[in-house]
């Protein structure tokens, strides 16, 4: 069976940027006393982690370095299998004992559904509860000092919070990001000046608020469920590390979400609202509205995205009773970016920039930060240099994400590298209507750019030998006009969502800018409702008996969209192994074929694990070096995240 370190298998498909901002790693084990004082408050902590804080910068790549934040393509390593770690030292085991902890807290429960873990206290509400918490942990009197950006939205709050912790760092202020979901690792979730926080930082803090909570446990206040104690954890870590503000995003909602235990932020923000979490929030876009007005709070600036007239009605309303001004942000004029390009890729970015920008300066002005800025002759205002930076610098994994495979060896040609296989991905995690609307359209614009400049590229170079020194063959430039362009589509989501509206929009859209996925792949998820794992947890690649019934449902759904037509699937098309791989003829079969020949229909499959369909996808591009394969993941989060929010 072959396996692949966690940690190596989704940062190989995200690119290198992890091994970038990873924070070195401590082989000797620190000695940590633990209290129920914040770290911050207590004097040895204290001491030693100013130390340990010390010691680690000295190892950091300078977070303005803008090559080893963030690359609109980025490279993949070739290695999806297991590699040599310092996963056995004391640190790492340590590590994952907090892993097991933290699986402990995951309610037995999947999202929407009413009954409770047994052992929950019934006898306070949610947000009473994380108050009692916070309490607990010493930290109700610090929290105003973080001076808090919250932001709720259906799609593009965690794109807003990205590019609000850059805008502010690049202005010289120490920032904590909390967002949510993680793709590999837990600690994703914390940032602190632009970077994930260390694992030592999280163990010190971690065990802390364990300890902590867990010596203060009674009937009506059990242990906190994972997200509620992600919440005040990122709380703790934010005082306990001096933040001069903190940018947290809501998890779910609002009204009743746990970072909605913040009651005096600097302002507040809205990102566009959509139909999502429909069982929780209700099936109506007011009802929807309603639960993320909740985070607006009295005598606190609030901005909000442009908004369906439904939703900004009932926002307008909530802010009104409030007696709080809401301001709606426009989108950011590509003008006023003064050639820049945004680090987040795809035209709705330029919404949640807008926003993100109406926040920033908000909370500079309120914290008496804010130096007006120059004015053009017609009066518009420039954007400072460090919004500038910020926005050009912001980084957040799988959204509008594009990574080229560079695993495939090239030959040199009249000195241009030639690869022997092309394969090349684009991750999103849209998971509503809406942002699959998004995602497509950014979709079929790259991959429009990306096929325009080879075109470009081909037609302004001849190349007169096509065979390099060791008689590899080789791609001439003049060739690559007639090479054949596959988009593959590599997908899954949860069945909470509805895969027929998904699929039908990700399918309309693409194929009106002109993109037509010529074969599509279904996976099962990685993730589970029972485990969180960290970056060295180890999984198999090969998972057998795995049940593959919603694969095969989602498959149907395709080829009924695509071809219009419903299309039977037989049990043998019920995979369980590596063996059962498509050959890889699949490809570039002919689409009009429709037959079950071999187990597969010609236009899709389905493969039991996401590392074996990179793996496939990989070989196929090997065998096929004229090809260029062009793989389109979406949803990302549902294949890679270690659970949803509870």
């Amino acid at each position: 069976m072959m396996f692949a370190r966690n940690t190596n298998l989704i940062y190989d498909l995200l690119g290198v940027t992890y091994f970038q901002k990873r924070e070195i790693q401590f082989f000797q084990r620190h000695t940590w006393k633990v209290s129920c004082l914040p770290a911050c408050l207590n004097p040895i902590n204290s001491i030693g982690l100013k130390s340990l804080h010390s010691d680690m910068n000295s190892w950091l790549p300078d977070p303005g370095d803008t090559d080893s934040l963030s690359h609109p393509v980025e490279k993949m390593d070739s290695n999806v299998t297991a590699r040599s770690t310092s996963q056995d030292s004391p640190l790492s085991i340590e590590y994952e004992h907090a892993m097991e902890a933290l699986s402990s807290l995951i309610n037995s429960k999947k999202r929407g559904e009413k009954h409770h873990k047994p052992g929950m206290g019934s006898k306070y509400k949610k947000l009473e509860r994380m108050s009692m918490y916070i309490k607990i942990l010493g930290l109700e009197e610090h929290i105003a000092g973080l001076k808090i950006i919250h932001v709720a939205g259906t799609k593009g709050k965690g794109s807003t919070c990205a590019f609000c912790e850059a805008i502010l760092r690049e202005s010289g202020f120490r920032t904590g990001l909390f967002i949510s979901p993680h793709l590999i690792d837990v600690r994703e979730r914390f940032r602190v000046d632009g970077l994930d926080i260390s694992e030592e930082r999280f163990l010190l803090y971690f065990w802390e608020c364990w300890n902590c909570l867990r010596e203060n446990v009674t009937e009506d206040l059990p242990m906190p469920p994972l997200f509620q104690f992600l919440t005040v954890l990122a709380l703790k870590i934010f005082v306990c590390e001096k933040v001069d503000v903190a940018i947290i995003e809501v998890g779910l909602g609002g009204k009743k979400d746990s970072t909605n235990v913040i009651k005096e932020p600097v302002v507040c923000g809205i990102a566009s609202l959509g139909m999502d979490h429909m069982d929780i929030l209700g099936d109506t876009l007011r009802e929807i509205a309603s639960h993320k007005a909740g985070i607006l709070k009295p005598h606190v600036h609030a901005f909000s995205s442009p908004q369906a007239a439904e939703a900004m009605e009932v926002l307008q309303d909530r802010s009104h009773d409030l007696g709080v001004p809401l301001e709606v942000a426009a989108p950011l004029d590509y003008k006023r970016l003064n050639g820049i390009k945004l680090s987040l890729s795809g035209d709705h970015q330029f919404i949640n920039a807008g926003l993100a920008i109406s926040l920033c300066k908000c909370w500079l002005q309120v914290t008496g930060n804010w130096k007006n800025p120059s004015e053009n002759e017609s009066g518009k205002h420039i954007l400072p240099e460090a919004f500038l930076r910020g926005l050009s610098t912001a980084r957040l994994s799988g959204r509008a994400q594009i990574v080229e495979d560079y695993s495939f060896k090239t030959c040199k040609l009249e000195g241009n590298e030639i690869s022997s296989g092309n394969l090349t991905f684009y991750l999103d995690g849209a998971h509503s209507p809406e942002s699959m609307e998004a995602c497509a359209r950014w979709f079929s614009n790259a991959v429009r750019a990306e096929n325009t400049t080879l075109q470009l590229q081909a037609s302004s170079s001849e190349v007169n030998n096509s065979e390099n020194i060791s008689g590899k063959r080789c791609i001439p430039n003049n060739e690559w006009e007639h090479n054949k362009t596959k988009q593959i589509l590599l997908f899954n989501c949860m069945d909470a969502r509805d895969p027929q509206v998904l699929l039908s929009r990700l399918v309309n859209i693409c194929a009106s800018s002109g993109s037509h996925f010529s074969k599509a792949i279904f996976v099962p998820n990685l993730s589970t409702y029972s485990k969180v794992t960290s970056g060295a947890s180890v999984i198999p690649v090969d998972i057998p008996a795995r049940d593959l019934s919603w694969q095969l449902h989602l498959q149907r759904m395709w080829e009924k969209i695509v071809n219009g037509r419903d299309v039977m699937l037989h049990g043998k098309l019920k995979m369980a192994s590596a063996e059962s791989l498509p050959s890889h003829e699949f490809l570039t079969e002919s689409a009009s074929c429709h037959s079950h020949e071999n187990g597969f229909l010609h236009r899709s499959a389905v493969i039991p694990s996401l590392p074996l369909s990179i793996k496939w996808l990989r070989d196929c591009a090997r065998e096929n070096p004229s090809l260029r394969i062009q793989v389109h993941k979406a949803p990302v989060l549902a294949g890679f995240l270690a659970m949803e929010l509870m």
